[in-house]
């Protein structure tokens, strides 16, 4: 299993821009696809972006032209940046490795993302 530690949490402004790293504990190369979840308080955990092992990319409506997925093979590392940020987007933050096809099995232990109005 590989192992996922997420960084870059912290507290933003309305507006402002965060960018979230997943560094693996190793190759990323392979995984069929890397995703980034959010879970809010008292809502269920839901995926915000996907990246497949081909580049294709996924985004939840409520991120589209804001946020951006990408990964680095070099470095095992899978980004999330996002931009124009709104209270809406305070959630918990989870990383995670889609090693099984249609099943996100491994997970990081996630990263707070708090944005104030």
């Amino acid at each position: 299993q590989v192992q996922l530690v997420e960084s870059g949490g912290g507290l933003v402004q309305a507006g402002g821009s965060l960018t979230l790293s997943c560094a693996a504990s190793r190759s990323i190369f392979s995984i069929n696809a890397m995703g980034w979840f959010r879970q809010a308080p008292g809502k269920q955990r839901e995926l915000v972006a996907s990246i497949s092992s081909k580049y294709r990319t996924y985004y939840a409506d409520s991120v589209k032209g804001r946020f951006t997925i990408s990964r680095d093979n070099a470095k095992n590392t899978v980004y999330l940046q996002m931009n124009s940020l709104k209270p809406e987007d305070t959630a918990v933050y989870y990383c995670a490795a889609q090693q099984t096809p249609d099943l996100y099995d491994s997970w990081g232990q996630g990263t707070q993302v708090t944005v104030s109005s």
